[in-house]
């Protein structure tokens, strides 16, 4: 198997200066560092999208024992990552989703590892972040890791290849997450952990993957056609011309993968101070195509790569030796 960390070079759109950039992800906000302090006055505070509150749910009974969190974007893959778990812990594969009731999510807890869906795109991940925070201080968790599985298109790699983003960049190639709060610009910084990437990266070399894996940048848009240059959309103001000069920009600047949610969960995960890795495998390769062009056969071939390398690491760490409570 080989393993490929390509470096890129600076492109001429805009970028956030090395000192500011540097300036920004050293500095915790200290209200999220310890909690919003708005909750401390509240008597309920209700856990909407996921269908659970203070009142209704014992955090800290049920949660305490979190070490991981695994996020994806298909509620269907989730579950069978979370059965999977369960079998190689030798716990009940029939998994209850405990956010049924908000019926939005999906959550599911096997022993000391969450599993949940974030839905496609920033808006929904953002939701799901926000509350999975909240989970976490209520049950009085701490050093709890996070991790984005899934799939991702790949920018001059082959389908199936398995990409380990050491940066999250947006549409403009820089490493930052902007939202408007109160109608004003905020921007934060995207996080990788090193060390999570090298750990990853070393230990998919002792696993049979038979995939190549890579580790480069992956881009962030706020759209699955038009910000990520596609020509099969409902709309296109640009030709195929302009698509292309794009996106060899972006492989010029060593972007390797395209996806939807990196940025607010690297960005949110670092300011929340929770350790943050990523592992996606690509479907299609978007120098040569737009569509997907794989058969069901193939797509179910790969689709569970990111999650066995994640039970791998999670096996090395010890975390099957002592399963706890189930949810």
């Amino acid at each position: 198997m080989k393993v490929s960390f390509p470096e890129g070079n600076f492109t001429n759109l805009p970028r956030i200066s090395t000192r500011r950039l540097g300036e920004m992800v050293n500095t915790r906000c200290a209200s999220v560092e310890y909690g919003n302090q708005n909750l401390l006055s509240l008597n309920e505070d209700v856990l909407y999208h996921l269908g659970l509150s203070t009142k209704s749910t014992d955090f800290r009974k049920t949660f305490h024992d979190v070490r991981y969190v695994c996020l994806g974007g298909s509620p269907s893959r989730m579950k069978k990552f979370a059965q999977q778990l369960a079998a190689e812990m030798k716990l009940e594969k029939d998994v209850p989703n405990l956010a049924a009731a908000g019926g939005r999510f999906s959550l599911f807890k096997v022993g000391s590892v969450l599993v949940a869906d974030h839905g496609m795109g920033t808006p929904s991940i953002s939701i799901l972040l926000h509350e999975l925070f909240k989970l976490l201080r209520y049950a009085g968790c701490k050093d709890v890791i996070f991790f984005r599985m899934g799939t991702c298109g790949g920018l001059g790699v082959p389908p199936g290849t398995l990409m380990i983003p050491k940066e999250c960049v947006n549409t403009q190639f820089q490493p930052v997450y902007e939202l408007r709060i109160l109608g004003k610009l905020v921007t934060r910084p995207t996080f990788i952990d090193p060390g999570l990437v090298d750990e990853l990266v070393a230990l998919s070399n002792t696993i049979q993957l038979e995939r190549e894996v890579l580790v480069g940048k992956t881009l962030c848009a706020n759209d699955f056609y038009e910000e990520q240059a596609r020509l099969d959309g409902a709309f296109c103001d640009y030709t195929e011309k302009d698509k292309n000069a794009y996106l060899l920009a972006a492989y010029d600047a060593g972007i390797r993968g395209l996806e939807m949610e990196g940025l607010c969960f690297t960005a949110q995960c670092h300011l929340a101070g929770f350790k943050a890795a990523m592992v996606c495998v690509t479907l299609v390769d978007r120098l040569k195509s737009d569509q997907v062009q794989l058969t069901p056969k193939q797509y179910q071939s790969i689709q569970f790569l990111p999650g066995n390398l994640l039970i791998a690491y999670m096996k090395k760490h010890d975390t099957f030796h002592f399963p706890q409570n189930q949810g």
